[in-house]
């Protein structure tokens, strides 16, 4: 028998029709998710997300490190050649707020090709960073059992600068780390748009994969909504190579969010009596 998917709500994308984490937690909730995740916590107490966690029955499956200096519209650490103090610095806090939270996931963000820089001319260097910093990510990380993972971010349409864009980027920097507590998260949003052939690439890159995320394309709204990408064909894919992680709902409403989960409610009646 397949196991079933199990969803998490992305806070920081769905229910936005309330303010600030702890109340989009209670409306995740009420609307049947078992899971959720948020980009960046920090500025809520973990003490206090912790015990509302625990008091509604969800679990937090991920959150990402610090981006950086907001002034300099910095989007992560980890690629960025002079910042490995405030990488690690930051690795810290995002370790603290897990452990907290119970969190065993920490999206490890790579960072942008600086403005004044051309991509070409830094991608070695910055390879080179990125790689010697989730090195020492992986050894902190195990040691207080949580996992890393690298996302790729396209650089066509939602991020030009980010420096990791791609499955195959991620896939082979994964390998030149070499680390077994290192895995990929997958957003099939930013992987239809920079290298569609969606099959093969969850197939060859299953092993790596340890959470994924979900969005239709283009247009990045419910995965039922017009797009290019059949989700329960994807979903079924995932069932059939026993996927045994979360899939985060990272995308942007159409409208209010819950009356946009009619996709989610109708998988969940589909598979009654499991988990979301």
């Amino acid at each position: 028998m397949l196991l079933p998917l199990r969803f998490s709500a992305n806070l920081s994308w769905l229910f936005r029709e309330v303010p600030g984490i702890p109340d989009r937690m209670r409306v995740a909730a009420a609307a049947g998710f078992q899971a959720v995740e948020v980009a960046f916590p920090y500025e809520n107490d973990p003490g206090e997300l912790a015990r509302l966690s625990k008091s509604l029955g969800l679990q937090m499956v991920l959150i990402n490190t610090p981006p950086g200096n907001p002034e300099k519209a910095e989007m992560g650490l980890g690629a960025l050649p002079g910042r490995q103090a405030d990488f690690r610095s930051g690795l810290e806090l995002a370790v603290k707020y897990s452990k907290e939270l119970g969190c065993k996931r920490i999206h490890i963000m790579a960072g942008r090709v600086p403005a004044d820089t051309v991509r070409a001319a830094v991608h070695n260097e910055m390879e080179h960073t990125f790689i010697e910093n989730l090195k020492y990510a992986a050894d902190f990380l195990s040691k207080e059992g949580i996992t890393g993972l690298v996302e790729p971010i396209n650089n066509r349409i939602s991020d030009p600068r980010y420096f990791l864009n791609s499955p195959h980027q991620a896939a082979d920097i994964l390998q030149k780390v070499g680390h077994p507590n290192l895995k990929l998260q997958m957003d099939v949003f930013h992987w239809q748009i920079m290298d569609g052939n969606l099959t093969q690439n969850i197939k060859t890159y299953f092993p790596f994969i340890d959470h994924i995320q979900i969005a239709q394309v283009p247009s990045r709204n419910e995965p039922d909504s017009p797009g290019e990408v059949n989700y329960f064909y994807i979903f079924s894919l995932l069932e059939e190579l026993g996927y045994k992680g979360f899939i985060g709902c990272e995308y942007a409403p159409n409208g209010d969010t819950v009356g946009g989960l009619g996709w989610l409610r109708s998988y969940w009646k589909n598979h009654k009596g499991n988990d979301a």
